[in-house]
């Protein structure tokens, strides 16, 4: 029996990369998932299809998989994905708020629309999923688990970022705030900050070889993983933590201590 055994978890961004980590860790330990994606179905269908196949075999716990397109920024989607995630399983026990969206491109140069989209994404998705679980949660009784992934650019400075830094920042404040007002209700908020972590959206910034020597001169002597990330998920989404609320967890190699 798994940690999340019946369990059901929703997680945004899901198709890849940290998201996919977290949805797998969090099926390999009992729960049904919802994998929300909006750019790469195909990815989130073969997740879902992974997480059903591993409730299928031999001492299986009978999770599934669940894949759904929608925009988190998209308020009424959101909503309506929270009302097919109930349909489909009945409750929603952990929500993990993971989607996110960046530009890079000096303060000078910075295009509004990119501002705005990376704040849509990140602060208002962060937001929806938040307040979609806790009323949900609420109204199931029992309390509930609401995790943030945010960075670690959400606390140091890092240049051209300047959309991406406002938006992950704002939502370590976010949690801090959620937890407060979510405490009666024994629903856990927490927040973790990964550091460089190998990811397919990496890629988008940074070439293979910019990669290799990164890793190298990190102090931990390699990139962080999804899976590091989801360790860290499943450990803050567990009965383990129960009396953990508020918190942030930087996972980073010490990558924010770097001199």
């Amino acid at each position: 029996m798994g940690r999340f055994s019946g369990k059901v978890a929703l997680v945004t961004g899901a198709a890849r990369g940290i998201g996919r980590g977290i949805a797998m860790r969090f099926a390999r330990e009992g729960a049904s998932v919802l994998v929300n994606d909006f750019a790469n179905m195909d990815l989130a269908e073969q997740t879902a299809a992974e997480i059903t196949a591993l409730g299928a075999g031999p001492g299986g716990e009978g999770q599934t998989g669940f894949a759904y397109r929608c925009d988190v920024s998209d308020r009424p989607a959101m909503e309506a994905m929270f009302e097919a995630a109930v349909a489909r399983f009945g409750r929603i026990d952990i929500a993990v708020a993971n989607a996110a969206y960046s530009r890079r491109n000096t303060l000078l140069d910075m295009k509004f629309e990119d501002l705005k989209r990376t704040v849509e994404v990140i602060a208002f998705g962060t937001y929806t999923v938040g307040q979609l679980a806790a009323r949900q949660m609420v109204k199931q009784g029992g309390g509930g688990k609401i995790l943030v992934i945010s960075s670690i650019q959400g606390e140091n400075p890092y240049p051209n970022s300047t959309p991406y830094n406002l938006a992950k920042a704002g939502i370590i404040h976010l949690v801090s705030t959620m937890s407060i007002e979510l405490a009666p209700h024994h629903i856990n908020v927490n927040v973790i900050n990964p550091g460089w972590i190998d990811t397919p959206g990496e890629r988008n910034h940074f070439s293979e070889q910019e990669l290799r020597d990164g890793a190298a001169d990190m102090p931990w002597g390699r990139l962080g993983t999804p899976d590091d990330i989801a360790a860290a998920a499943a450990f803050l989404c567990s009965d383990e933590a129960d009396y953990i609320t508020g918190a942030s967890l930087r996972v980073d190699g010490a990558l924010k201590h770097k001199r």
